[in-house]
């Protein structure tokens, strides 16, 4: 049985993930900011609602990867250590 790795730190206070902890972590980060921020440039001018989707299917990606890949998964935290 493969053990799962951990990609994201869960956030201190709140609910959700914080910063990355695994360079698989940086690399999703980072393909999706590469994404976003190029699609702006290039669908902005072009073609407005096609930037829109692509950023809201790059978002909800980006939120399924990190729920399922955050140390301790999503829940509320006071500040108190897991």
């Amino acid at each position: 049985m493969t053990q799962r790795r951990d990609w994201f730190a869960p956030k201190r206070y709140g609910y959700g993930a914080g910063f990355p902890i695994a360079w698989q972590g940086w690399l999703v980060l980072s393909v999706y900011l590469a994404v976003t921020i190029g699609g702006a440039f290039y669908l902005a001018p072009r073609q407005p609602a096609a930037l829109f989707v692509l950023v809201v299917i790059m978002s909800l990606a980006l939120l399924q990867i990190t729920k399922r890949t955050t140390r301790g998964g999503w829940q509320w935290r006071w500040g108190e250590k897991d």
